[in-house]
């Protein structure tokens, strides 16, 4: 199974000065802003690492809604935070590392079988095996 999914980035200006906007295929975003300020310096709008963060939070857990289903235990609910880290070092901006931090609602879960479901979710989601980031995880159940 091949799956292709688009979005767009336009920009006018220089680096600090220029603005730019996001739109996706699916019109989820449609013109969003993003530019420097957005980035560096928390003025509104979006930036790649925001949007990245939402990729990573959304895949996980997508993910994990498997993970659980393939060990026989049905979530009431999963939330995750996805915090990434952007760093500069001697070769530009990297983006060195993800945190994602779980709060799982699961009744009836055993807790190995759980931990075994968020490793498994957390290696085998497609953006974590696209980052090239150190990914760390704190994971919460409540039965």
């Amino acid at each position: 199974m091949l799956i292709t999914k688009h979005a767009t980035a336009h920009w006018q200006g220089g680096l600090k000065d220029g603005r730019g906007s996001l739109s996706t295929e699916s019109g989820a975003l449609h013109d969003t802003p993003y530019g420097f300020r957005s980035r560096f310096e928390g003025q509104p709008g979006s930036n790649p690492e925001e949007l990245l963060a939402a990729a990573h939070a959304g895949c996980f857990t997508m993910a994990l809604a498997m993970q659980l289903g393939l060990a026989g235990m049905s979530a009431e609910s999963l939330e995750t935070r996805a915090e990434v880290t952007l760093e500069q070092d001697e070769g530009g901006f990297t983006i060195s590392a993800v945190h994602l931090a779980l709060r799982a609602h699961v009744p009836g879960a055993e807790r190995a079988a759980f931990e075994s479901a968020v490793e498994a979710a957390k290696t085998g989601c497609p953006v974590s095996r696209l980052l090239d980031a150190e990914i760390t995880l704190e994971a919460s159940l409540q039965n």
